[in-house]
């Protein structure tokens, strides 16, 4: 059973590289190259492969939808995102058309789509990583999906020319689709927490949004984004996330399976493969630059230009109209770069540590979109992510009448909390340059609330190292993670499930008394 095959592969190199501090995604990836090495050696089957593209399909309309969920449409109307996205491209096809026609010695229109191919970022592998580390909505993850998202619109319009084909008169239905944003919102009211929320959101990115873009001549991948995007200010988008999370995690393993198991190349495609991926980080250096045009801080810049050093699927899907004859070189190089971008994005954070005094140099004079506090005042409390827990701990501490503030990397999160009469700043408790210019002279206590467990660590030693020596408490799901927040220089680290134990016990003594109260 070929079904087999692709878990064992799978299951047993995704280990294999967790264990080496990788993520699995590389595994997954060498898992579809081992296959096709071993179905040729070893006589394995590898047919299969138009039900592993479907699975594969499923998985990234999932994604998408799932970023959607996580997007606000007035945040991807910005300079920087839009100018970026067509920057980039313009100038990335300028320079890889040219030298792809003199050095490879083909045609001009073979060159022109080769470098609209390779000029193209992995919305998948992106959104993959940012969420992984939970800075979708950070700033930086914010710009790097709103430019992947034009870079989406621009390859879309591309396969329309490229193809012959244009979308029929029904596609114009779309621009009537927020007018069912009160129905969506009472259908997702109505699903209540289970099996139908899972069904529900399902039907929305396969179904509604997926098939019912194809059959209007639209791409399926944006009907999953649009209709994602579509709910992201309902209150429980969140919720709806989640409950997709396993189901949309295994099938992104066909996905990264059937890159690998694109075939075997030959010299030709290694040599291309190896020559675009020294190519490679000329690619996040320009979004670099670009981005600092647009006047956003070096850190920004440095981490959404390295969460887009990658080639892109869109590529291959260009490749297989047009090009079909370079489909296995480009695969090769779209997993080359893959190799490079995922492991080079979990160190994302500790090289900005290294490089960030001189990449600073490059920023320009005047206003930063994502500028962060120099002094948060007289404030005695710092809550760190406000989320439902530090919204919670915020919420609680304040009838106590002592000076505090909130930061959080979520702009939208941040203008919600202002809104509602909370002090609460944008700020990235991952940035070590933050703690290295924050005043807080009467800063006594900090609470680490935010939802990646390097952020707390980040900010814990950032704090003693800068020499704060008030208490410092964070909450955290796993035992290891808990350690690493203490060893870091918090006070004490409590266990979310733990502690909702023994509250919950607490209440017991409370609610009987209270009975007893009754009755007497």
């Amino acid at each position: 059973m070929i079904e087999a095959v692709w878990i064992v592969f799978a299951y047993g190199l995704g280990m294999a590289v967790k264990l080496a501090g990788l993520p699995p995604l590389i595994g997954y990836l060498a898992a579809g190259f081992a296959i096709v090495a071993a179905g040729d050696l070893a006589g394995i089957p590898v047919e299969g492969t138009d039900v592993l593209a479907h699975l594969a399909h499923l998985g990234v309309l999932l994604l998408l939808f799932t970023v959607g969920l996580k997007l606000k449409v007035r945040n991807l109307v910005r300079p920087e995102v839009i100018g970026g996205g067509l920057l980039h491209f313009t100038i990335s096809v300028l320079l890889f058309m040219p030298g792809i026609h003199f050095f490879m010695d083909l045609d001009w229109q073979t060159s022109l789509m080769l470098g609209i191919a390779l000029s193209f970022s992995s919305t998948v592998l992106a959104a993959k990583v940012l969420e992984s580390k939970r800075e979708l909505r950070a700033f930086h993850g914010r710009v790097a999906i709103g430019i992947l998202i034009v870079q989406d619109l621009i390859a879309l319009l591309v396969l329309a020319l490229a193809s012959g084909k244009t979308p029929s008169m029904w596609a114009l239905v779309v621009f009537g689709i927020p007018l069912l944003r009160p129905l969506l919102y009472k259908v997702l009211d109505i699903s209540g927490h289970d099996e139908l929320l899972v069904l529900l959101g399902l039907l929305l990115a396969l179904v509604v949004g997926g098939h019912g873009f194809e059959t209007i001549g639209l791409s399926s991948e944006l009907g999953a984004l649009a209709f994602g995007a579509l709910l992201a200010n309902h209150k429980r988008a969140g919720e709806l996330s989640q409950s997709l999370w396993s189901i949309k995690e295994v099938f992104l393993v066909g996905f990264f399976l059937q890159i690998g198991m694109g075939g075997l190349p030959d010299m030709d495609a290694l040599i291309f493969a190896v020559v675009m991926g020294a190519l490679l980080p000329l690619k996040g250096i320009l979004f670099f630059f670009l981005l600092l045009l647009f006047k956003l801080r070096a850190r920004s810049a440095f981490l959404s230009g390295l969460s887009l050093t990658n080639y892109s699927e869109f590529g291959l899907i260009v490749a297989s109209i047009v090009l079909p004859q370079w489909l296995v070189p480009l695969a090769i190089a779209v997993s080359v770069s893959f190799l490079i971008s995922a492991p080079l994005y979990r160190l994302a954070h500790p090289l900005y540590d290294r490089l960030g005094a001189w990449l600073s140099r490059f920023e320009r004079q005047g206003f930063h979109p994502d500028e962060q506090p120099l002094s948060v005042g007289d404030a005695r409390i710092l809550v760190i992510g406000m989320g439902r827990t530090g919204t919670a701990a915020y919420d609680h501490l304040k009838q106590r009448n002592i000076p505090m503030v909130g930061l959080d990397s979520d702009p939208a999160k941040v203008n919600l909390h202002q809104q509602n009469g909370r002090n609460v700043v944008f700020a990235d408790a991952e940035d070590v340059q933050l703690w290295k210019n924050l005043q807080a002279p009467a800063l006594e206590y900090v609470i680490l609330a935010a939802n990646d467990v390097e952020a707390k660590v980040i900010a814990a030693r950032q704090l003693r190292q800068s020499g704060f020596d008030g208490v410092i408490v964070a909450h955290s799901m796993f035992a290891d993670h808990a350690d690493a927040i203490t060893r870091a220089g918090a006070d004490h680290t409590y266990q979310t499930m733990a502690e909702t134990g023994v509250g919950l016990a607490e209440h017991i003594f409370s609610a009987g008394e209270r009975k007893r109260q009754q009755v007497l």
